[in-house]
């Protein structure tokens, strides 16, 4: 089967997980796990990394990951995936939008805040009285999704290479995710079905990169 309709299927599936999930988290089967995950990690992660962990709070806002996936498309010059990806990173925003004004999941109380204001620039931001999903989480799945798909089906680029770069952007997911959670802002469910929704529609428009990149080859 072709890479393409691989990520596609794929990307499905994960989008029906995250309806399976969002119904579980929605019913509150996971409240203690959620609480006991974010204790445990406030309390043997020491109170020195919170401005670490503050900072990529700010680097994974809507703006500065709008900005990355705007750069790493002009760069590429794959306009058709480009076009595609920016549609579904609106779409992914809308769900969850919807997450958060209708999944009853209310946020870490106050107490377990732990968040640094490192970087001041105006934000774009929704209140909402829950919390799930996790925008960050999703939007850091979404765009290093796209980043897994475009590296590992480069040709020009050493199979260490692919390793090392693989490595770094799921190091950087992992970071991001724990962030949320040490930081108090997320619970680890929304961080979970933030990164699957994310993860599920940036397969969707790898798939798109892959189609593009395929008919370039073919013209060329």
């Amino acid at each position: 089967m072709p890479k393409k309709f691989v990520l596609l299927l794929s990307g499905g599936g994960l989008f029906l997980a995250f309806i399976l999930f969002s119904y579980l988290v929605h019913k509150n089967l996971f409240t203690q796990f959620d609480f006991d995950t974010t204790v445990r990690l406030q309390d043997d992660v020491s109170r020195r990394f919170d401005a670490f962990f503050s900072f990529l709070s700010d680097v994974g806002k809507f703006e500065v990951m709008t900005l990355v996936l705007a750069a790493f498309f002009a760069v590429t010059r794959k306009w058709l995936a480009g076009l595609a990806a920016f549609i579904l990173f609106g779409g992914f925003h809308l769900i969850e939008l919807y997450g958060k004004f209708f999944v009853n999941h209310p946020p870490p109380p106050h107490f377990m805040l732990r968040t640094e204001n490192i970087v001041n620039f105006p934000q774009f931001y929704v209140s909402s009285d829950f919390s799930y999903p996790s925008g960050h989480a999703g939007r850091a799945g979404f765009i290093s999704v796209i980043l897994l798909v475009f590296i590992i089906n480069h040709k020009k680029l050493s199979r260490n290479a692919k390793i090392i770069l693989c490595g770094l952007i799921i190091c950087y997911d992992l970071l991001m995710g724990v962030s949320r959670v040490y930081l108090g802002e997320h619970w680890s469910t929304d961080v979970i079905g933030g990164a699957i929704l994310g993860s599920a529609f940036g397969l969707m428009a790898g798939a798109v990169l892959l189609i593009e990149k395929k008919k370039k080859t073919k013209n060329q």
